[in-house]
């Protein structure tokens, strides 16, 4: 099944399908679900490293095995990272989860303070997870989703898959690209990050990313898992979160390798800074709403005008065109809409709605968002174009319904054990950890971090070597 998929990737990338036969599959089990998870992460990260592969060639190297353990894939659309000698805190909040309406069920996302706030605001309730269950109950589902999101909130109610594929969003989903690259070149060769002739960047051998200045601004959890990966390989990833945010469930996960930095971008200095990064990144992850950056001045137009080479890649949760489009949402709330969470619980015989086992849409469109930029770049290198990507959670979440699924789980993953950690701790600034070992290797081309997981804010608004 995890073949079907990495074609179906790899083909969503543009690419020579003959490459395919460089990958090999190993490792055994699956996670434990009515859909093919470990096949979307054993394909997702396979894509990933194959693009890789394919950039090294063109960099002049010579053509790589690339092996996807998909054990260790499933692993890491989990948690990589487990503290020794402390915990980290917890991933959800006390509102947060599933609630039954008075027509079915609906799922709060509430860990921000305020998401939190708007929630509980249309609800009249105490933050009391069993004060809001008796308030969800008095709610029609769709009215209180309805509610929720005019409030500024997040919450999603669960539909079928047959209701979702009806649902004027689902039909607008389904008519997307999994990837949809768009060519910004204008027709002309491309130049790299302020004018610099063919955008090249000061790769080393084994290295392909090595020196690459990439500007992150995602937060939980696909666009993090895109630039840890492209930190794996070398990248110089800068993460950049407004003064207030904080996801603290998260951070240690996602942020291997990275430096973070806060900026206001509505305060003049800090905007003056920001432009400056623009300007010098090669490459802009980002999954902000298309109107949020608008209205911050750094729209599409702006951003192309301060850097016509940078590679710009956008993720949302559902999806670009339809009514829904640019609508807030998260992994567990887009499970609910497009009938993932409603299959596994009609499945199961459940009483209540059952998610996948992991957060899988946002861990496998991260490896998807970092394959399209490394498609990107080879585009840069070997065709001398500008690209720009668009993904969603919610295409995402097509590929794996559509995907061949069992009717009932497998044989399940073996248990963790000390072999499958890197040999030595991670030293962060919360105390130390152990990481599991990476789940793809390409043949000379190790991924290894240079820096361990940091709190959002710890470093400065700059690259590496640059000062404010």
């Amino acid at each position: 099944m995890s073949h079907h998929l990495l074609s179906a990737v790899w083909s969503a990338l543009d690419m020579p399908a003959a490459a395919l036969d460089a990958v090999d599959v190993v490792g055994e089990g699956a996670l434990p679900s009515y859909f093919d998870v470990t096949g979307l992460a054993t394909a997702s990260v396979g894509a990933a490293a194959l693009a890789l592969q394919q950039l090294a060639v063109v960099q002049g190297g010579v053509p790589a095995r690339v092996t996807v353990d998909q054990r260790l894939a499933s692993m890491w659309f989990s948690w990589s990272f487990h503290p020794v000698g402390w915990e980290r805190p917890p991933l959800w909040d006390a509102v947060a989860g599933d609630y039954a309406t008075a027509d079915g069920w609906i799922r709060l996302h509430t860990n921000a303070p305020h998401h939190r706030a708007a929630a509980l605001a249309v609800l009249g309730c105490a933050e009391d997870r069993e004060a809001v269950a008796r308030a969800v109950a008095g709610w029609r589902g769709l009215a209180l989703e309805q509610a929720v999101v005019a409030q500024g909130g997040c919450a999603a109610i669960m539909h079928s898959m047959a209701e979702w594929a009806a649902h004027p969003q689902g039909l607008s989903v389904a008519r997307e690209a999994l990837i949809a690259f768009a060519d910004t070149s204008g027709g002309t060769a491309a130049e790299g990050p302020a004018g610099g002739g063919r955008g090249e960047w000061a790769w080393a051998a084994g290295r392909p990313l090595a020196g690459l200045k990439v500007l992150d601004l995602t937060r939980v959890l696909a666009g993090p898992v895109a630039t840890r990966f492209l930190a794996g390989y070398g990248a110089d990833v800068l993460r950049i979160d407004p003064p207030s945010w904080n996801e603290p469930g998260v951070i240690p996960e996602v942020t291997l390798g990275k430096r973070c930095a806060r900026l206001d971008l509505t305060q003049p200095a800090d905007r003056i800074v920001f432009e400056g990064l623009l300007t010098e990144a090669d490459v802009l992850v980002h999954g902000y709403r298309p109107a949020a950056l608008e209205r911050l001045g750094f729209g599409e137009q702006a951003r192309r005008q301060l850097n016509p080479g940078l590679i710009d890649v956008a993720l949302d949760a559902y999806g670009w065109t339809g009514p829904l489009a640019g609508r807030r949402g998260f992994d567990s709330l887009v499970q609910m809409s497009c009938g993932i969470a409603q299959y596994g619980m009609q499945q199961q015989g459940a009483a209540q709605p059952v998610p996948l086992p992991v957060q899988a849409l946002d861990h496998a469109t991260g490896y998807l968002i970092a394959a399209a930029v490394v498609r990107a770049l080879i585009a840069r290198l070997s065709e001398g174009r500008t690209l720009q990507a668009r993904l969603s959670l919610a295409r995402t979440a097509k590929l794996l319904v559509d995907a061949p699924a069992s009717a009932a789980p497998g044989a399940s993953l073996a248990a963790v054990a000390g072999s499958d950690f890197a040999p030595r701790l991670e030293q962060t600034e919360w105390g130390p950890a152990r990481r599991y070992l990476p789940p793809v290797s390409i043949g000379g081309i190790p991924m290894t971090w240079d820096r361990p997981a940091s709190s959002l804010g710890s470093a400065a608004a700059s690259y590496f070597g640059k000062t404010n």
